[in-house]
């Protein structure tokens, strides 16, 4: 499972995403893009990216309410 599906199944905390881009970073493997691994979709990137952190938990807190 990637961050977004075990953060939506509540396994783990939003900070997590820190480690999982370390990971990410730190993988000498080239599997997929951040927002691939993350398992993110272009407008969660673009949130997370162009405005913060706690946007982007907003907008998957949002989604994690709908489960």
């Amino acid at each position: 499972m990637n961050f977004k599906e075990r953060y939506l199944a509540g396994e783990i905390e939003f900070e997590a995403i820190d480690d999982y881009t370390h990971e990410w970073g730190a993988s000498e493997e080239v599997c997929c893009t951040l927002r691939e691994y993350l398992g993110l979709n272009e407008e969660e990137e673009d949130v997370w990216i162009s405005v913060s952190d706690e946007a982007l938990k907003e907008l998957l807190d949002q989604q994690r309410g709908k489960k």
